[in-house]
C-alpha cells in the first residue's frame, strides 16, 4: 500500500475552500489532517472574510479537524505576511507536512505566488477546482448539498443587499453579469456552515452589517482607479 502523503489544507471558512476539500478526501492519496487559517488577531477574525474566530473554532470542530492559524496583525504589508508564513509552514515542514491543499480556481498570479513560496520549502501545492467552469462548481457546491451564507461583498459591485444571502440557486441567478457566479475575483466572501464534509451544521445568527472602506492596493478597472475599496460586511454571531 503507497503512504498517504501528509497533507494540511488553507482553510478560508467559505465555499470554494470547502468543495476543494471535500474533493481533496476523495483522493486517497493524501492525509488531510489539519486545516490552516489567517486570522487578524487585532480584529479576532478570519482575514478577507471578517467571520468571528469563535465561529472558525465550531466550523472546524464540526469538520472534525484541528486548525492552526496564522495570526496577522491588522493591516500586515506583503513582507510581514511572507515572514509570518514562513515561520507557520516552517513549523508545518518539522511536523512532516509534505503537502497542502487550495481553494483557488482560475487566478493565475495567485497560484504562482502559493507555489513559489511554498515550494521554496518543500510543500507541494494542490488545487482540485483549478480551471474548472465556474458556473460548474457553484451548481456542484449546491447539488451536493453544502450551505453557505454571504459574508462579505465588494460595494461597488454588489448592493448591500446581497450580503446576508444564502448561496442558493436564486443568490446566482441574481448576480450581476460582471460578477464570477464563485466570487472568484473577490467580489463576495462566504461563510460555509454545512454540507457532506461537516458532521454536523454550525449553528449561527445574522448579525448587524458594516460598511468598511479600505485603501486600494491595486488600481485597475475594476475598481474604476479609486483610492479607497469599499466592502460591506455581514456580522455572524454564534449561536
Amino acid at each position: 500500500m503507497t503512504k498517504q502523503l501528509k497533507t494540511y489544507f488553507n482553510w478560508s471558512s467559505g465555499k470554494d475552500c470547502a468543495l476543494a476539500f471535500y474533493h481533496l478526501k476523495q483522493d486517497k492519496n493524501f492525509n488531510i489532517d489539519l486545516l490552516l487559517t489567517s486570522v487578524n488577531n487585532h480584529h479576532d477574525r478570519v482575514s478577507m472574510h471578517g467571520l468571528r474566530r469563535e465561529l472558525l473554532k465550531r466550523q472546524t470542530k464540526a469538520i472534525g479537524l484541528p486548525v492552526t492559524t496564522i495570526e496577522l496583525p491588522e493591516e500586515p504589508s506583503m513582507e510581514d505576511y511572507n515572514q509570518i508564513m514562513g515561520k507557520v509552514v516552517d513549523e508545518l515542514k518539522a511536523n512532516a507536512y509534505t503537502d497542502c491543499g487550495f481553494g483557488d480556481i482560475f487566478l493565475e498570479d495567485l497560484r504562482q505566488y502559493r507555489e513559489k513560496q511554498l515550494n521554496a520549502h518543500g510543500i507541494k501545492c494542490h488545487f482540485p477546482l483549478w480551471k474548472k467552469d465556474t458556473k460548474a462548481v457553484i451548481k456542484e457546491f449546491i447539488d451536493l448539498g453544502f450551505k453557505a451564507v454571504v459574508i462579505c461583498i465588494k460595494s461597488d459591485l454588489l448592493a448591500e443587499s446581497f450580503v446576508g444571502r444564502e448561496v442558493d440557486e436564486a443568490f446566482v441567478n441574481d448576480l450581476p453579469d460582471n460578477v464570477d457566479p464563485c466570487g472568484e475575483n473577490g467580489e463576495f466572501h462566504t461563510f460555509c456552515y454545512d454540507g457532506p464534509i461537516f458532521n454536523e451544521p454550525v449553528n449561527f445568527t445574522v448579525g448587524e452589517k458594516v460598511f468598511r472602506a479600505y485603501n486600494n492596493p491595486q488600481k485597475d478597472e475594476q475598481h474604476s482607479n479609486a483610492d479607497k475599496i469599499g466592502f460591506w460586511f455581514c456580522d455572524l454571531v454564534p449561536a
